[in-house]
């Protein structure tokens, strides 16, 4: 099977297939969810340039990523392959949408294509409680802590959220902020989300700043979503002077909701990102972000799951170090002063 037949399957043409395949902005929710949905079904992935799909029958290791724009995940995607490669092993990459049950996919994976052992970019806790006792090889999860889950072949790499999101607040408070709203929040403690937000309220408290639910909002991760999401958060919270996005991908097409809305970043409302993606980098204004260490991440992730393949351990849960990156997109609001 080719990508030519992908495009005849989901009903859209061939370059529109590549350009979902490499992750493009320009491609809406419903026709990336349509092609992935294929993808997904027919058991294909991109090949390492992802420029035709190819079925995998004698893969390794099996990545098995949570949502289609992510762009953190994109990097993370590119780093793992290069290091199993290196590794010599061979990786087949499966595009779930970020809502689907990854769990569920995989159990159904081993038993059709016995991959030796697997990396979960992403992942929500609820769904590895519920069936991940029904997977019997190596695994390690990245982005998301398995620590509380006690499985014995579950590692975990992720980032300190909490104390990063923690940081995120106290820097826009010190910059005089008192009216913030949390972009893409989400108050299940299953999900990666959850630690930043509880991050956010302990900096709230600590500041002795309300954290009203009303000033935050979920959010999929994508700038379509985004964008519209920041346009309902506005008119219900039109006093806020500052947003903290969960992802770079949310904090982008905030901004540009919020400069078609007539006002300016960071003039008006100062925008903070999460993920430090490149792309958030050459945006305008430059974003302000929480840089994740996806060097740090991938190395650590494939380190521990070649060492369980190689031999059976205990699992360890890594923290990779994060940096907070000052930005354009932030200044004191009109008339405040610095703390």
């Amino acid at each position: 099977m080719t990508i030519k037949d992908i495009a005849k399957l989901s009903g859209v043409g061939v370059a529109t297939v590549s350009r979902v395949l490499n992750h493009h902005p320009d491609v809406s929710e419903e026709t990336r969810r349509k092609v992935m949905a294929v993808v997904a079904e027919q058991g294909f992935q991109p090949n390492t340039n992802a420029k035709h799909l190819k079925q995998s029958t004698s893969a390794s290791i099996a990545i098995i990523v949570k949502g289609t724009m992510n762009m953190l995940f994109a990097d993370l995607v590119e780093r793992c392959q290069q290091l199993l490669q290196d590794a010599g092993q061979n990786a087949a990459v499966y595009y779930l949408d970020e809502d689907a049950n990854e769990v569920a996919y995989t159990v159904q994976l081993c038993r059709e294509r016995k991959p030796l052992g697997i990396l979960f970019l992403g992942g929500d806790l609820e769904f590895f409680q519920a069936e991940f006792g029904h997977i019997t090889v190596p695994c390690v999860l990245l982005t998301n802590s398995a620590r509380e889950l006690a499985f014995d072949n579950l590692s975990s790499v992720t980032t300190d959220d909490e104390e990063a999101a923690y940081q995120v607040v106290r820097y826009l408070a010190g910059q005089g902020h008192r009216h913030i709203g949390v972009l893409g929040g989400n108050w299940s403690c299953t999900q990666i989300s959850y630690r930043r937000v509880q991050g956010c309220q302990r900096a709230f408290d600590e500041l002795g700043l309300p954290f009203n639910p009303l000033r935050s909002e979920p959010c999929r991760y994508s700038f379509s979503d985004a964008y519209d999401t920041t346009k309902r958060l506005l008119a219900r919270c039109p006093e806020l002077t500052a947003l903290f996005c969960i992802s770079d991908v949310m904090a982008i097409g905030a901004i540009r909701a919020i400069r078609d809305l007539g006002r300016s970043v960071p003039e008006d409302i100062s925008v903070v990102g999460y993920d430090g993606i490149p792309l958030g980098q050459f945006s305008l204004p430059r974003l302000a972000t929480v840089r994740q260490d996806t060097q740090r991440i991938a190395e650590q992730g494939v380190d521990l799951l070649l060492g369980s393949l190689q031999r059976r351990r205990a699992p360890v849960h890594g923290v990779a170090p994060f940096q907070l990156i000052p930005g354009e997109s932030v200044a004191p609001p009109r008339g405040a002063p610095h703390l």
